[in-house]
C-alpha cells in the first residue's frame, strides 16, 4: 500500500485526509516515483474548496497536488529518457503527486542535479513555469525597469530573478520579511499598503520609469501600472483577469509556455549554479497536509511550502 492525500467532499482543511491506497501503476510513457518531496500551491485550496467546480469539477475520492521531485520506482512501457534511481523534477498529470507513490509522465519530467535540494525539486514546476511565463508575456530585456507585485513569493521571487538574469532593474513589492531576501538577489524592495505609488517612484528615480510589470498579487497593481504609464502589452497578471481586461493587459501564466521541459531546465541549472534561488518558507510530513494548507490560506510566508511524505 502506499499512503496519499484524499479528500471525499469540497471544503476547508478539514477535508483533507492521508489514507491507503493501492500503488499506481505506471502506463504507456510514464514514471512511477517514490516522492521525495511535493510542493502545495494556492489553486489546489481553490479546487478543493469548490471555487472551480462548475469549470473542473471533481470526482471524489480527489487526489491533490501536481508539483513533485521524487526517485524513479518503475517504468512504464515506452519509457526512454529515464530509468529505476534516477532523480527527477516533475508534475503529475492528473494530480496526486502529495503521497508517497505518484505517477508523472516522462515528457513532464527534467533530472534533479545533486546541487538542487530535494524540498526546492519538489515545489518548482508550477511557479517555475508560470515564472517563465511571466517573464516572457512582458518581454524583459537588458535596460527594462520592471515592477513585480508579490516578489516574495514563489511566482514573484523566481520572475524577479530571471528578470534580473535578462539584464533588468527589478524592484520588487513585498512585505518587509522578504526584504533582506530580495536584496540578497539584487532586488530592490518596497513594502506595499498606502502610499506605494510614491514609494515606487523614489525607488525608480535613479533608474528611469518604470517599462513593465508582473502582478502575482491583484489587488489594484494591474491599475498601478497603468497609472505609472506602463504600456498595457508589457503588464502581465496570472490572479486579476478582470483588470486585464480593462486595460488591455496579459494574463499568461504556466499554460501559456509552449516548452515547459525547456523552461524548467533552464531553471533548474540557474538553481544547481546558484545563480537562482527558490526559498523554502516550511516543509511538513505528510501526516500534517492540513497545517501545510492552513499556513499557505492563512498566513502564508515568503517562499514555497513542501511535504516531505
Amino acid at each position: 500500500m502506499s499512503r496519499a492525500v484524499r479528500f471525499e467532499r469540497y471544503g476547508g482543511v478539514e477535508v483533507l485526509e492521508v489514507v491507503d491506497v493501492d500503488p499506481p501503476q505506471p502506463g504507456d510513457g510514464q514514471l512511477l516515483l517514490r516522492v521525495r518531496a511535493a510542493g502545495i500551491n494556492p489553486f489546489e485550496s481553490k479546487l478543493r474548496s469548490g471555487l472551480f467546480k462548475d469549470a473542473i469539477p471533481l470526482s471524489f475520492p480527489a487526489a491533490q497536488g501536481n508539483d513533485v521531485a521524487g526517485v524513479v520506482e518503475a517504468v512504464g512501457p515506452g519509457v526512454d529518457r529515464f530509468a529505476v534511481g534516477d532523480e527527477l523534477v516533475a508534475t503529475t498529470a492528473k494530480r496526486g503527486s502529495q503521497a508517497q507513490l505518484a505517477l508523472v509522465a516522462q515528457d513532464r519530467a527534467v533530472a534533479r542535479p545533486a546541487a538542487v535540494p530535494w524540498e526546492v525539486a519538489g515545489g518548482l514546476w508550477t511557479v517555475g513555469t508560470a515564472a517563465y511565463a511571466t517573464v516572457a508575456a512582458v518581454s524583459v530585456a537588458d535596460g527594462d525597469v520592471l515592477i513585480v507585485a508579490g516578489a516574495s513569493g514563489g511566482v514573484g521571487g523566481l520572475a524577479a530573478q530571471l528578470a534580473r538574469q535578462r539584464g533588468a532593474t527589478v524592484i520588487g513589492i513585498a512585505g518587509a520579511d522578504g526584504h533582506a531576501w530580495l536584496r540578497s538577489r539584487g532586488i530592490i524592495p518596497v513594502v506595499y499598503g498606502d502610499g506605494l505609488a510614491q514609494r515606487v517612484a523614489l525607488a525608480v528615480a535613479a533608474s528611469g520609469p518604470p517599462t513593465a510589470l508582473i502582478d502575482t498579487v491583484g489587488r489594484g497593481y494591474v491599475d498601478l501600472g497603468i497609472e505609472l504609464g506602463i504600456a498595457p502589452q508589457r503588464i502581465d497578471t496570472i490572479v486579476d483577469d478582470g483588470a486585464a481586461a480593462r486595460h488591455g493587459a496579459k494574463t499568461d501564466g504556466a499554460q501559456a509556455v509552449t516548452d515547459p521541459l525547456a523552461a524548467i531546465t533552464e531553471i533548474v541549472a540557474l538553481i544547481a549554479a546558484g545563480e537562482v534561488e527558490l526559498p523554502i518558507a516550511a516543509s511538513f510530513p505528510l501526516d500534517q497536509v492540513r497545517d501545510a494548507y492552513t499556513l499557505l490560506e492563512t498566513g502564508h510566508p515568503p517562499g514555497k511550502i513542501v511535504l516531505i511524505p
